[in-house]
């Protein structure tokens, strides 16, 4: 199963959040035409196998971008959807643009997913990272979403100005509360041209340190696997855009690699089994980047088993990451 991107680079955004510079991040800035899109999902359909796939509209605020433009793309993938090429339609927005009305029009398409930009769910964090919305609104949107049996997805920010260890895993267990079964981990990177980046410089904003960060996404990550989220995500896609622009906080072109690593480790200290087994395909998540992870293992035993799928701890924590 896999996504068929269409990226609306803020579009419909009347936000500009501390830490956002969108072309950064996705390489445009133009939302593409309706005719553009359908190149695209017909480009992609070419190399797809099996079924199951979505038309995912990343990048922007969808439901911001105005009801007959919004509809115009959701046609579009309907009818790919109707032809029994697609599944679903995936779409991402901000809370505080989920409503009973967007959600009226959203239900005449075959919409199966929505993520939702919430970043965090302290108010501090949301007012110092310029989010323009606030706990409250995540909630009710969460709650609208759930209640029309849409499956939700919460995204989440690690890092973000005024964020701790302790906020972050606290917004991971608010998004379990919410009804999530989706998330993406991003630890905060600092973008050239944006409030972040004039923080960054006049010293309002430091960063956590980027071993606090791994642990903190590893921490966050481990709350999702066991209730049951799905992480789809742990790090901004690399593009040459990210990396020309990125001038701090977490940027690392293996920072999901890292993060994996550590949550294996974490989780093998935590466990008295005295063995960890493991599918070959996962041995550089188990020795950890530069073989780190092995100094912790003094008192394991490791063994290839390629029956599994993942990584087993013990008989009841097997990782699939």
């Amino acid at each position: 199963m896999a996504n068929i991107p269409i990226f609306i680079p803020h579009a419909g955004c009347k936000n500009d959040c501390a830490f956002c510079n969108q072309k950064s991040i996705t390489g445009k800035i133009v939302p593409p035409t309706v005719l553009e899109a359908r190149a695209i999902i017909e480009e992609s359909l070419k190399t797809l196998e099996g079924d199951g796939h979505r038309i995912a509209f990343f990048g922007g605020s969808f439901t911001g971008i105005g009801n007959a433009l919004m509809e115009e793309y959701l046609s579009l993938a309907e009818e790919y959807v109707d032809k029994k090429k697609i599944k679903g339609i995936r779409l991402s927005t901000r809370p505080d643009y989920i409503t009973e009305e967007i959600l009226d029009i959203l239900g005449k398409y075959t919409v199966t997913n929505i993520e939702l930009g919430a970043q965090s769910l302290d108010e501090e964090v949301l007012s110092l990272s310029k989010r323009g919305h606030s706990r409250a609104d995540v909630e009710k949107a969460a709650e609208l979403i759930v209640k029309r049996s849409i499956t939700l997805g919460l995204q989440m920010m690690i890092g973000l100005p005024g964020d701790t260890y302790e906020k972050s895993l606290e917004t991971a267990k608010s998004f379990v509360a919410l009804g999530a079964k989706e998330t993406r981990i991003y630890p905060t990177v600092v973008l050239k041209g944006t409030l972040l980046e004039r923080m960054l410089r006049d010293g309002s904003y430091v960063p956590m340190e980027f071993e606090e960060a791994i642990d903190t996404a590893a921490d966050c990550y481990s709350i999702f696997f066991e209730n049951g989220v799905k992480v789809l995500r742990i790090g901004l896609q690399n593009t040459e855009e990210l990396k020309e622009n990125a001038i701090g906080g977490f940027y690392h072109e293996a920072l999901g690699e890292k993060v994996y690593s550590r949550v294996i480790r974490r989780s093998a200290q935590r466990e008295i089994c005295g063995e960890i087994r493991y599918n070959k395909r996962f041995l550089s998540k188990v020795s950890g980047q530069k073989k780190e992870n092995l100094p912790y293992y003094k008192n394991y035993t490791l063994t290839e088993d390629n029956s599994l799928h993942g990584v087993c701890i013990n008989e009841k924590y097997v990782l699939t990451i």
